[in-house]
């Protein structure tokens, strides 16, 4: 059994890891969806109040609650799947690293996803998210939210670090590798 987990800053690519992940079949568990279905359990809109209920639960739970939700859905994941490879998108605190780790041991692979500031706030423009030149601020607001929860430090500790300048087929070509995947598991887009 393999499981990377994805860490990186917004609009790093994740997403696109991900995506690169399911087109290939293999299983996906996003964090930000355990914050995602928190969010509706209290009755709160989650476009409004990921943040707020992201750092609700870390406070409620510790550093590595968001971590502890996930790893039922991981382990679902893998028992559903024909694969012997998992993504876990969006680490954001190394309690979460410390978990994965500690359930998963050599198994777990920490991939961080990184690419500079204006890269990635060009990206969330053109996708209408945080980039915006209105939202630039937003943008840094979030980046240093999650850079509170550990998210630097996930970075710095990281197994492999997939820097996502170059053209997007060279990235999901890296990300397959990641996986184990053949490159003729396309993505369609």
């Amino acid at each position: 059994m393999k499981v990377l987990g994805t860490v990186g800053l917004p609009g790093s690519g994740k997403g696109e890891a991900a995506a690169v992940a399911r087109e290939a079949g293999v299983p996906v568990v996003t964090m930000g969806d355990v914050i995602r279905e928190a969010c509706r359990d209290r009755g709160l809109d989650p476009a409004q109040h990921h943040g707020d209920v992201a750092t609700a639960l870390r406070e409620e739970g510790g550093p590595g609650a968001i971590a502890e939700r996930s790893l039922p859905k991981i382990e679902e994941s893998l028992a559903a799947s024909e694969s012997e490879t998992i993504l876990v998108d969006g680490l954001r605190s190394p309690a979460e690293a410390d978990r994965f780790e500690a359930a998963f041991g050599d198994g777990f692979v920490l991939v961080s996803v990184e690419a500079p500031f204006e890269t990635r706030a060009e990206r969330l423009a053109d996708r209408g998210r945080d980039g915006s030149d209105l939202d630039r601020e937003a943008l840094e607001a979030r980046e240093e939210r999650e850079l509170g929860f550990g998210m630097g430090d996930v970075m710095a500790r990281a197994d492999v670090t997939v820097e996502n300048t170059g053209s997007l087929d060279a990235f999901h070509e890296r990300i397959r590798e990641l996986l184990d995947v053949p490159a003729e598991a396309e993505i369609d887009r």
